[in-house]
């Protein structure tokens, strides 16, 4: 049986509003799963200037080396929860530096590609999945090489369409990044899509990194998160997601789970549902 290892990256700096570092904490007691490890952005003054286009830049980049290196030096199967989507930027480049050529499934309400040049609020949120992908160097100081390639990248559940996305879709298109939206997860079904997912992500590589943003599921059934997107996956969806992850294990090098929020949790509902999915991922 392989070792696992759970890291915890307890980090909001990437977004704009308080709650996602206090996350793993919570996951990480209610799981009470031995081999743990844990690094969280305390006594860190975390800037919401509205005209800062690189929202604590420095800050997210020195949490993240301190995670990318754990990770890296593990020889176990690891599965980081987070903090925000910024701490995939070292979860992803941690086990690509590890496996060497990995695809990626990228499962979560938005695209997080923004560059530097588009993004409108400077939450550094927003900029991870195009980080992995060779963009942003400024946002990946201890990665310069290794990148994810956009052909093997893979968006599942995308449905933010707002004006501002604009800028993000045609990153994404000029890059060659595949997405499925939520829209043909209900039109397709899940199997059909992960499968197309996994074709893509598998091809010509070793296996696949998976970053699972819990905003991807409907906010009516999972009210701890940060930016919550209506008309969500559900939770049988959800389910079905982490049954085809499981059946198809081997291919599987490491995964994330991010963005909760209990600060926005009700009855612990979201809480009970991250807890779920590691399991899940871990039985």
């Amino acid at each position: 049986m392989k070792k696992i290892l759970l890291i915890g990256a307890g980090s909001d700096l990437g977004v704009d509003k308080d709650g996602t570092s206090l996350g793993p904490k919570e996951i990480l007691k209610n799981l009470k799963m031995e081999n743990v490890l844990f690094e969280q952005d305390k006594d860190i003054k975390k800037s919401h200037d509205s005209s800062d286009l690189r929202k604590n830049l420095k800050e997210v980049n020195d949490f993240n080396k301190k995670v990318y290196d754990k990770i890296k030096e593990e020889n176990a199967f690891c599965i980081t929860l987070g903090g925000d989507h910024t701490i995939a930027i070292a979860s992803g480049f941690a086990s690509l530096e590890k496996h060497k050529n990995l695809g990626l499934i990228w499962i979560d309400a938005h695209l997080d590609y923004n560059t530097f040049k588009t993004t409108i609020t400077g939450n550094m949120h927003g900029l991870p999945l195009a980080t992995l992908n060779g963009l942003n160097e400024d946002l990946r100081p201890f990665q310069k090489n290794n990148f994810f390639n956009p052909k093997n990248t893979v968006v599942v559940g995308y449905r933010a369409f707002e004006d501002n996305a604009k800028d993000e879709i045609e990153n994404i298109k000029t890059m060659g990044v595949t997405v499925y939206t939520t829209n043909d997860i209900k039109e397709l079904g899940v199997h059909k899509v992960m499968e197309m997912a996994y074709k893509i992500a598998t091809n010509n590589t070793d296996g696949i990194h998976i970053s699972f943003d819990l905003d991807v599921i409907d906010p009516l059934i999972a009210t701890g998160v940060s930016v919550p997107e209506s008309n969500g996956i559900t939770l049988e969806e959800t389910g079905d997601i982490l049954e085809f992850i499981k059946y198809h294990e081997d291919k599987l090098k490491s995964f994330d789970l991010v963005e909760y929020n209990p600060l926005n949790d009700k009855d612990k509902k979201t809480l009970n549902i991250a807890t779920n999915i590691i399991k899940k991922i871990v039985e």
